[in-house]
């Protein structure tokens, strides 16, 4: 009885905090976090990074770098969308008496809620990269900024509860951490060298 009580609590200020943050929003702003949110939109960050590691590792082994972020960003998005499907949270702007609360937008993404792919597949990618490439580029450490804001689009946008965002976020640092274990064993074993 406890356990649920605290759950609820949870969720209402969960809800609370959303709508909050949401009409923080500004509509000549709106725009900017519609881009933002869109995945297209950051083609060139992954151009850059791709840039990076091809620098760093030279063709055989960007390939294989290539090959295993291509694996885990489908494993990352498989299993955000299991989460998803078990827990059934519905999204925000999906919510009929959550609605009237939040600032309007004609994007409403259908699906579940719990936890933000966003947030989840971003983080991971960031922190699997910083871990590639800290020790060649000091600089990499401002790709935290990217799920930070990309993250942050879906609360502004009102299609994820900053809950959704902030589990999102933890994920993808244990996802991201994970993935890199792994591919530093894989290298290892398919280069015969340390990783660098």
């Amino acid at each position: 009885m406890e356990n649920n009580s605290f759950l609820k609590s949870i969720i209402s200020i969960d809800r609370e905090l959303l709508i909050y943050l949401n009409n923080l929003g500004v509509e000549s702003w709106d725009f900017i976090w519609l881009k933002i949110t869109n995945q297209l939109n950051w083609i060139p960050l992954f151009i850059i990074v791709l840039i990076l590691i091809a620098k760093k590792f030279g063709i055989k082994k960007t390939i294989f770098t290539l090959l295993f972020i291509t694996i885990f960003v489908a494993f990352s998005d498989q299993f955000t969308n299991l989460v998803k499907g078990i827990t059934g949270r519905i999204r925000p702007c999906n919510t009929e008496d959550l609605k009237e609360y939040l600032r309007p937008f004609s994007y409403k993404p259908h699906g579940y809620s719990f936890w933000s792919g966003h947030a989840s597949l971003s983080t991971t990618f960031t922190i699997f990269t910083i871990l590639l490439l800290r020790k060649t580029y000091k600089f990499i450490y401002l790709m935290l900024f990217f799920p930070l804001v990309f993250g942050y689009s879906r609360i502004y946008l009102g299609v994820h509860y900053p809950l959704d965002v902030t589990i999102g976020y933890l994920s993808g640092i244990l996802l991201g951490v994970s993935f890199y274990k792994i591919y530093k064993f894989l290298y290892m074993k398919i280069f015969k060298i340390a990783l660098h």
